[in-house]
């Protein structure tokens, strides 16, 4: 009978693989675990499944040099919010120079039509509270003659807006169990609604988007914790939706669309069917080749590879990120380390079993003794991978990700489910020959 110490990690081995193919199906295309909810659906870049190309060209008047580099990270900032708000998968937002002009490039995955991306970044929600004024005052203010004209109460704008908002979260009403909008104000806003309320209590005050009033609470008491509700019988994707809005702020200095370009997914499809084609081959030839010069360690390394592979993607789809090019050849570069670890493993146990050793003994030292020379190898791509994510662009980015975590994954599967498996079938003495382990010492193994 196999031992505890092996069974368990092939229980918990099996249990994995068995959610990992459930999560690589493409019959389940999302997942929701109480509020955990995530699709599941492989999520292409721009090069991958076409787009949007957007270049603005940004109007620096009066900002001085020094504060010119500032502006433009805020404006790539406010358009990656944005664009990511509204369901665009990994944009790429960037800023370059161009003579004395500033611009901004903006890619778009999975957005074909350029007038609907230059919706997105162009939108600008605007917000602001208004304060009820009585009918007397409105009388006199508006110069109104006929009390009768007026339909309704009328609100008049304050110096309380968007600019005073520091985020916008969704939460339920304790009681009705109804969406909210809560806002958080700033110090400054923080003070301005303090003062608003202080000054209107028992009247409305009306909160405004876009020129359209939302919500009309009536104020209790003075607020001066700086936070506000909007409950205004929302579904949860529309409470969702406005903060979403709210939270994408308003461009610091203003853009003008220079140029724009439709890519469309015909490349994209060719370059997928070409790196999936090249990535499948490869794993086949790297797979051949270890069955060959290996055995039977070389037919535990191919399962532990296809594990590797199919736990990678389950990985990638729940995380969701988006793939590019350079991501799948992280993913295929990082392959390259699952068989580097597993080399080196199979050349330190076939040394042991040429020197006498008992395959208990050799498989046991030869994990112990390839796990230095593993982990600092993976150690040092991490670092330069972790460096590359910290510095690169973001398609290098989509790169570093990828071969970091095929970096992680290929240790963990070369150290539990290659060392697992071997474990359990080097149980059997049909298995402990020479020909099997492609190994032949001096003496017959004992």
């Amino acid at each position: 009978m196999p031992e505890k110490k092996t069974v368990v990690p092939l229980i918990v081995i099996a249990a994995l693989a068995a959610l990992a193919l459930w999560i690589d199906s493409p019959q389940h295309p999302s997942i929701k675990l109480g509020q955990f909810e995530r699709d599941l659906n492989i999520k292409l870049g721009l090069d991958l499944q076409g787009g949007s190309h957007l270049v603005y060209r940004a109007d620096l008047a009066g900002i001085s040099d020094d504060d010119a580099a500032d502006a433009m990270s805020g404006v790539r900032d406010v358009i990656e919010r944005r664009v990511n708000s509204f369901g665009v998968s990994e944009p790429v937002v960037q800023t370059n120079r161009v003579g004395d002009e500033r611009r901004i490039i903006v890619d778009l995955a999975g957005v074909h039509d350029p007038d609907e991306a230059i919706a997105l970044i162009g939108e600008t929600p605007q917000l602001d509270f208004r304060r009820e004024v009585v009918e007397e005052e409105a009388l006199q203010q508006f110069n109104i003659d006929d009390p009768s004209s007026i339909i309704g109460p009328i609100f008049e704008r304050t110096e309380l807006g968007g600019s005073n908002l520091r985020r916008a979260t969704v939460s339920f009403d304790p009681v009705t169990g109804s969406p909210e909008v809560n806002l958080e104000f700033d110090g400054e806003g923080t003070d301005l609604f303090a003062e608003l309320t202080r000054q209107n209590l028992n009247k409305r005050i009306a909160i405004y988007l876009d020129g359209v009033p939302i919500s009309a609470p009536v104020v209790q008491s003075e607020i001066t914790n700086g936070r506000a509700v909007i409950s205004g019988g929302f579904t949860i994707d529309e409470a969702k939706q406005l903060a979403r809005r709210l939270n994408a702020g308003a461009l610091p200095i203003p853009i003008e669309l220079i140029g724009q370009q439709r890519i469309g997914p015909t490349l994209g499809r060719l370059s997928v069917s070409q790196s999936l084609s090249a990535g499948i081959l490869g794993l086949i030839a790297v797979i051949i080749w270890m069955i060959i010069f290996y055995r039977l360690p070389g037919v535990i390394a191919a399962i532990a590879l296809l594990l590797y592979a199919i736990y990678f993607l389950a990985i990638i789809k729940l995380l969701g990120i988006t793939l590019t090019l350079a991501g799948v050849a992280g993913l295929i570069l990082s392959i390259g380390m699952a068989v580097d670890a597993n080399v080196l493993i199979f050349e330190r146990f076939r040394e042991n079993i040429r020197a006498d050793k008992s395959v208990g003994y050799a498989l046991e030292a030869g994990f112990n003794e390839a796990w230095s020379s593993i982990k600092a190898s993976n150690v040092s791509s991490l670092i330069t991978a972790l460096i590359l994510y910290g510095f690169g662009t973001s398609i290098i980015r989509g790169f570093a990700l990828t071969f970091s975590i095929g970096v992680i994954l290929s240790m963990v599967t070369a150290i539990t489910v290659t060392r697992t498996l071997l474990a359990l079938t080097l149980r059997f003495k049909w298995t402990q020959t020479p020909f099997w382990l492609a190994a032949s010492p001096r003496e017959p193994i004992q």
